[in-house]
């Protein structure tokens, strides 16, 4: 679970100026939104302990560019690790009923991290057998998933909370993390140490907490970097010294930027908005209301075969938003695994299995622990 605590960047965001709709870039929307896809939950994975408590909490949940594993991390210290095949694909057929499982049972192996964990990632190229993680004391680790140990560790953002990390899409792979201090630091991990390669700062006045860092990663050389300031900066990663694109419409701090393709971004913020941007012409599609989110991070995920967006909310409910149209077209409750609840939950993680096109799998994370999967299927069409 991320951004709770008093020391969040999101707490006291930066004011803005810029209208929130009415933008003239955006689409019209001449239909109303409809679902074509019918969902349903198909597994629970809880603690078999009694009652959850905040120390439960999953801020990240990643599935690996196969879809064969998931990962989760979050306050526990712990990197989860699930094998899709041995614990969730048994639950594919729903007309078996959803399946209740234990996290010790369901998850293959955990590795026990130094630090809280805010955003994980599988490393690309490493045939699902790296994973690297940014944690709450501004640290970067590797982790060699085979013999379970950490492999390369970068501590270079003074202590402060690494918000966010991720790895390029080509190779030779590199790494980019955003944190509290204000910057967005690119680093070599073959490299001992993590050699830093360079040192954005997006907002050179304010020094805002930069909460998102994604690669294209259709191979095009950009890296969009969301901060709490409200604007999504873009840089050309061959030369960092000024953004390429600057992204200004949120009313507060972006916690999230997702590619859908090359040349989209959707973004997530706390003004209980997603916006879809282009580019190319660096204006907003399209803005997504309807989930709650005006203080945490509650995750997004995009489906790019589908179309579909994803998001947690702060009312305890999994929204899922077709990109046409900016009202969500299916909404579920995050109830408790038969448990009572002791403080009122959010979901704080999503993730969409890539990969299909008529069938889709989402999974859940909440601030209770609990993990939920959803299982999507094409409505049809006679």
């Amino acid at each position: 679970m991320k951004n709770i605590s008093s020391h969040s960047p999101l707490q006291n965001p930066q004011p803005s100026t810029t209208p929130e709709t009415g933008q003239g870039g955006e689409e019209k929307e001449d239909q109303k939104a409809r679902c074509e896809w019918d969902f349903n939950l198909c597994a629970v994975i809880s603690s078999s302990d009694a009652g959850s408590t905040p120390s439960d909490a999953i801020g990240v949940v990643e599935f690996d560019q196969n879809g064969s594993f998931l990962a989760t991390g979050g306050i526990a210290r712990k990197i989860r690790i699930y094998s899709l095949e041995k614990s969730l694909e048994s639950c594919q057929n729903v007309e078996t009923g959803v399946k209740f499982l234990d996290h010790a049972a369901a998850c293959e192996f955990y590795i026990c991290t130094p630090a809280k964990l805010s955003s994980i990632k599988w490393k690309p190229g490493s045939g699902s057998r790296v994973i690297g993680s940014g944690d709450y004391d501004g640290v970067v680790m590797e982790y060699d998933l085979e013999k379970r140990v950490p492999v390369f560790e970068r501590d270079e953002h003074g202590g402060r909370r690494v918000w966010s990390m991720d790895y390029s899409h080509w190779d030779p792979t590199i790494g980019a993390s955003g944190s509290d201090d204000g910057t967005m630091q690119m680093w070599d991990p073959r490299c001992d140490g993590g050699k830093c390669l360079a040192v954005v700062q997006p907002n050179r006045v304010a020094k805002s907490p930069v909460c998102c860092v994604e690669f294209n990663p259709f191979g095009r050389p950009l890296v969009a970097v969301g901060c709490a300031d409200r604007r999504i900066y873009g840089y050309d990663v061959r030369n960092l010294e000024n953004p390429v694109l600057l992204l200004d419409g949120h009313q507060q701090a972006v916690t999230y930027t997702k590619f859908l393709d090359s040349r989209t971004i959707v973004s997530s913020a706390i003004d209980g908005c997603l916006m879809m941007w282009d580019t190319e012409d660096r204006t907003p599609i399209r803005t997504y209301r309807g989930h709650v989110n005006g203080r945490r991070f509650v995750g997004l995920s995009v489906w790019r075969n589908g179309g579909l967006l994803s998001c947690g909310s702060e009312n305890n409910q999994v929204f899922v938003y077709d990109k046409r149209w900016g009202e969500p077209i299916w909404v579920r409750g995050f109830e408790p695994a038969g448990q009572p609840r002791r403080e009122p939950g959010f979901v704080s993680g999503v993730c969409w299995r890539q990969g299909g096109d008529e069938r889709c799998m989402l999974v859940a994370g909440g601030s209770d622990g609990v993990l939920q999967v959803f299982e999507g299927e094409r409505k049809s069409c006679s």
